[in-house]
């Protein structure tokens, strides 16, 4: 493993304070109210300087999210070829899940984590944003689903269908994190992790008595 030199880690170090900091005034006195000039003023670097990193304010919003999506890329690259693909994604996630908080915490506090994706939620620019990266994400994996069962993507909607039941559970998972009390993310593993084991009976099995004796039956 390559040691990054003095230069990398300055450079990685102006990055991760500015991601920091942005978000945390993005947080703090709103999105669309804060400018780069308060951003970079805080950090003390110049305008230049902050987009040698990011193209704009939403790319450095969404930076921590990217480096979460990536981790989840690159694991679900790794999973054993045998793995069913719904399998393959659930245990991509979880194994990112275990893997990312010291990643997280190495650039910003996990609560402001939190914090950021409430933010994203609750401000229309950029829960647009979220979703338009979404679809992208799910074209992404729905190809390397399809790569990985030798299916063209384009011609078999199954890699599609399954990618976009998994990224819908995925997203119901978030939004339950986001407004619940436990903000660690121990909690929001263990929530993916109960959510991905209902995917398949939500699909597949009857939601309630249907054979004349459940509730209701004979009024």
């Amino acid at each position: 493993m390559t040691v990054p030199g003095l230069r990398e880690r300055k450079k990685q170090r102006t990055r991760d304070a500015l991601i920091r900091v942005a978000l945390e005034l993005f947080t703090e006195h709103g999105y669309e109210r804060t400018t780069v000039d308060e951003i970079v003023d805080a950090v003390e670097v110049s305008q230049r300087t902050f987009f040698r990193y990011f193209s704009s304010k939403e790319e450095v919003a969404f930076a921590v999210q990217r480096m979460v999506e990536e981790r989840f890329v690159h694991a679900l690259g790794q999973r054993p070829p045998a793995e069913a693909p719904l399998d393959a994604m659930r245990n991509a996630v979880l194994c990112a899940w275990d893997t990312i908080g010291e990643a997280i915490a190495e650039v910003v506090p996990v609560e402001l984590h939190l914090r950021t994706y409430r933010m994203i939620e609750s401000t229309p620019a950029l829960l647009a944003a979220h979703l338009r990266r979404s679809t992208e994400m799910e074209e992404t994996i729905s190809r390397i689903i399809a790569a990985r069962e030798g299916l063209d993507v384009d011609e078999d909607p199954r890699p599609r269908i399954a990618v976009a039941a998994f990224s819908g559970v995925m997203r119901v998972t978030g939004q339950m994190w986001g407004r619940g009390t436990d903000g660690s993310l121990e909690a929001i593993r263990a929530l993916t992790e109960e959510y991905l084991d209902h995917l398949g009976p939500a699909l597949v099995s009857p939601w309630r008595d249907r054979s004349g004796e459940g509730p209701g039956a004979g009024a």
